[in-house]
């Protein structure tokens, strides 16, 4: 690969309400203004944590220059939807199956056939998009919290059916981020009515409802951890990448528990956005960050399990063991993902106070 002029871009920040987004930096590299002929702009809700800043660097020596923008996956999706008739990113990553459906839906991604295609489970039958990380959605408790692990929650519902959890778990304020989005999901999968309101039964509603009334909201600018930290509250949501780098950060010691039905356990996918002027140079990108190298360096650094089958021999054991440990919860995707912009819309506007 020829190697190009570099630059080292800040992450661009961004706001979404509904899909105008503002905050947007606007010197003449950033997202605002399109990016240089050959500044890959990458769009991301896994770039948080150090990894964004890893990604430029390291793409940097294979010859790349990026710059990234990081929002949840929901934010994601909607601004790569929004975007769709002049899109202003060339690669988006992180955000899960049911958000790649969306924007696959849309026709805002061009179908690519990585280098590495044939080392990953094929999770998109037409070749759209493709998994690079499986992540389960957990949730996480202070281990200082519970002197007897059996004291600890044994499942979602027990925080908002047992008394004795109300208030020491935190819950979400908006539902844009997909690791909040998988959440509800994981609750109203249990509840399917078919002839009930948005495919969901009225106890499935009311749990909503308690879910979030018993919960306390998570407070701007303050991480999960640093609240249990301070004893603020004891448990919440969290990714397994998450989790690793928020307990050397905060130091604190927290366990996932494993609820009977599973977890949510999800494909990251990566794609190239439909009319990137750097179409090429987005498919070699596709090429060199799904690759096993990056993927098991990756891994190593952020505690995260490749789908890369050729990745795995060099990936963090651990990761890849905790990963396997968890067991799936049985999810019918098709319906999560004919129904999920509903349930958010719903949930947003008369589940959260």
């Amino acid at each position: 690969m020829t190697h190009r002029r570099v630059a080292l871009p800040t992450a661009t920040g961004i706001a979404l309400t509904g899909l105008i987004l503002s905050g947007c930096a606007t010197d003449a590299s950033s997202p605002a203004e399109g990016g240089g002929d050959e500044t890959l702009i990458v769009y991301s809700n896994s770039v948080s944590d150090g990894r964004g800043e890893w990604l430029v660097a390291q793409a940097a020596e294979a010859g790349f220059d990026v710059e990234y923008v990081d929002a949840g996956g929901g934010e994601i999706a909607q601004r790569v939807i929004a975007e769709a008739t002049n899109p202003i990113a060339d690669v988006v990553f992180g955000p899960n199956n049911v958000h790649f459906e969306y924007m696959k839906a849309a026709d805002a991604l061009e179908a690519y056939e990585p280098a590495w295609a044939d080392k990953v489970e094929p999770i998109d039958p037409s070749g759209v998009y493709h998994a690079i990380v499986q992540e389960p959605i957990m949730i996480v408790y202070n281990t200082e919290a519970f002197a007897n692990p059996g004291d600890a929650p044994q499942d979602w519902t027990d925080l908002f059916e047992d008394e004795s959890f109300h208030g020491r778990y935190e819950t979400a304020t908006t539902l844009t981020g997909g690791t909040t989005q998988l959440v509800v999901t994981s609750l109203l999968s249990r509840y399917r009515e078919d002839d009930g309101y948005l495919g969901i039964s009225e106890d499935g509603w009311a749990a909503i409802d308690s879910f979030f009334e018993h919960g306390s909201p998570v407070v701007e600018g303050t991480d999960l951890y640093a609240r249990m930290s301070s004893g603020e509250v004891d448990m919440g949501q969290m990714w397994l990448a998450g989790k690793a780098s928020r307990e050397q950060e905060y130091g604190v010691q927290s366990e996932a528990i494993r609820p009977s039905v599973g977890v949510p356990l999800v494909n990251q996918g990566i794609g190239v956005v439909k009319g990137s002027d750097n179409a090429e140079l987005a498919q070699e990108f596709v090429d060199w960050f799904g690759s096993a190298e990056i993927q098991a360096a990756w891994s190593q650094e952020f505690f995260t399990a490749p789908t890369n089958a050729d990745a795995i021999a060099d990936a963090n054991p651990g990761a890849v063991e905790m990963t396997a440990s968890f067991t799936a919860q049985d999810i019918d995707w098709a319906f999560v993902a004919e129904n999920l912009s509903s349930w958010v819309e719903e949930i947003e506007l008369n589940h959260l106070g």
